[in-house]
């Protein structure tokens, strides 16, 4: 047994580097600075991005793992850098993304007595990890962070934070190396719930499959398909979904939910069956979970058992890893064919073809989002942040293969996008990354423009800009008598000049003819490019639920 004599702070770059961890992403500051000395002497193996906020960081190490199915790591000072870690944990616990976040605070006799920029981070993020720890001993330290990485990645994946005192950073103790921690086993699903799903879906005349997340985070898109294609079932799903089945695929029917297709919301009204996978019946999903799949049997598999009946009652639950539930459920169903519902469905379909047939006219967000789809190829990762731009590039961009739809879905974090994009392009050097945001969201976390610029990232970022805040202007319009109360707050911002006064290079789209012209540019430049995108502020998401609706309620035309 190797036994080294190490301080805390080199133990626990020891232990990232045991877990495979490359790339850290952070911010300096007192509390931290043993952390940072030891990051100095192992700069040759662990690589360290230094963001312009700890919200930054937060979102970069949530990328970095949303597009690697690793777990993405964080470090901030204590007090206010600890503080703004929370938006980023927060948008990774929501959406069961498996982040690490590591920060500092003051020496263990000074904790409890208000001392300078201490805070209680562990009280603070409780409610928002999985788990968090803070070390008091240094000889705690190694198995904490082990032990912080197997949760964070077993099960259900999501955040763990760990806040280590200064002193601790700085005491010394012996180390021992250990191989990395795997996951923990699931337990097997239970065979009489398979067997049920089996008869169910065996006699079911209209199914129909409705994933979420969870299909990606198990990596079960393979299981899915064959399920999917072998029983011939359609298949729709949430926006955290989006990727684990292959958009034009001819069972696909598109997102379903509020801002979902046509075709996937009356295939869960008028199914006999509904085969959930990896999902939670969000309210943006069953906004009235009552009128919800209400001619359907379910069956709900997932690994978390505290979503089983917590929005929509299931007939058949089952608990398990979905990609082995799915295989097992592949295993034991003879192929069936249900041709007259498909073609009954594949009816509703709708087409968009936006109006280009004026050059000057000014460009429809779903034109230049087509646009992009087209000069870019299947492998590319396309970021969002949150608002109208987010559910236009889920609806339209038609993304074909898993962990390369990143967005922030159950926070709904505005200023998401920028940290998101960094920490991809970083776990991905050598695959386009590009990043479609509203001009509301950049204005959140435009200040990460310097760290796109001081790593010379590629990352395109294209502003969908409005000039007001589209989303919540919309509901005004729908359910406010067009009150639009601060949703057009007339900001001057020159978003080209703006990027170039950071390092970036700035673009702008006015009309139609500069469109396919200005996007190519932008794409070979190689470079970190802001393309402002100036589009109507009527531009409407479509088709939308009204909150607690169903599809009956359907709106597919807005009036100005």
């Amino acid at each position: 047994m190797i036994l080294l004599q190490l301080n805390g702070a080199e133990i626990l770059i020891e232990c990232l580097l045991e877990q495979g961890v490359d790339t850290v992403f952070g911010y300096p500051g007192g509390a931290v600075l043993n952390i940072y000395d030891a990051l100095y002497k192992y700069s040759d193996r662990i690589c360290h991005v230094l963001t312009a906020h700890e919200q930054g960081a937060a979102h970069a190490a949530d990328g970095y793992a949303r597009s690697t199915g690793k777990v993405g790591v964080c470090i901030a000072t204590s007090g206010p850098g600890a503080t703004n870690l929370v938006t980023g944990i927060a948008t990774a616990y929501m959406d069961s993304v498996p982040v690490v976040a590591i920060t500092g605070n003051v020496a263990v006799p000074l904790l409890g007595r208000d001392s300078f920029q201490e805070v209680d981070i562990t009280g603070i993020t409780m409610p928002i990890t999985k788990h968090n720890f803070i070390v008091k001993h240094v000889d705690d330290l190694a198995e904490t962070v082990r032990k912080a990485f197997q949760i964070a990645k077993s099960g259900r994946p999501g955040p763990v934070l760990i806040d280590i005192p200064k002193d601790i950073t700085a005491a010394k103790t012996e180390y021992s190396p250990q191989p990395p921690v795997g996951k923990r086993p699931f337990q097997p699903p239970k065979q009489e719930r398979v067997e049920m799903a089996v008869e169910k879906i065996n006699s079911a005349a209209r199914p129909l499959i409705y994933f979420g997340g969870g299909v990606i985070s198990s990596g079960a898109d393979k299981e899915l398909l064959e399920l999917a294609e072998k029983m011939d079932i359609p298949v729709c799903a949430s926006m955290m979904g989006l990727g684990g089945f292959p958009a034009r695929h001819r069972l696909w029917l598109g997102m379903i939910g509020m801002h979902g297709t046509l075709a996937a919301n009356r295939a869960a009204r008028e199914c006999d069956l509904l085969i959930v996978c990896g999902a939670r019946f969000s309210d943006r999903v069953a906004g009235n979970p009552s009128g919800f799949a209400p001619n359907a049997e379910i069956i709900h598999i997932d690994v978390d058992h505290a979503e089983f009946d917590k929005n929509v009652t299931a007939d058949v639950r089952i608990a398990g890893d979905l990609k082995e539930v799915l295989w097992q459920l592949c295993s034991r169903l003879e192929p069936k064919k249900h041709d007259e519902w498909i073609d009954k469905l594949n009816s509703l379909r709708r087409q968009v073809f936006p109006d280009t047939s004026n050059p000057d006219g000014m460009p429809d967000p779903l034109y230049i989002l087509q646009t992009l789809r087209k000069l870019t190829d299947d492998n590319t990762i396309v970021v969002t942040d949150v608002g109208q731009h987010q559910i236009w590039t889920a609806q339209h961009f038609e993304i074909k293969s898993p962990r390369t739809f990143l967005s922030s879905g159950g926070l709904g974090t505005m200023g998401y996008g920028l940290g998101a994009s960094i920490g991809a392009q970083f776990a991905h050097k050598g695959r386009r990354v590009v990043l479609v945001s509203g001009d509301g969201s950049f204005h959140m976390n435009l200040n990460e423009l310097t760290t796109l610029a001081s790593y010379e990232l590629p990352i395109t970022v294209f502003v969908m800009n409005n000039t007001v805040l589209g989303m919540v202007r919309q509901w005004q319009k729908v359910f406010y008598n067009s009150r639009f109360s601060a949703t057009d707050p007339h900001r001057k911002t020159d978003i080209v000049k703006l990027a170039e006064a950071f390092g970036c290079c700035g673009m702008r789209i006015t009309k139609n003819s500069e469109v396919e012209p200005v996007i190519k540019a932008a794409l070979e430049s190689g470079k970190p490019v802001v393309v402002d995108c100036r589009i109507s502020p009527d531009a409407n998401v479509l088709p939308m639920i009204p909150p607690g609706g169903t599809v009956e309620d359907i709106i597919e035309e807005i009036k100005c």
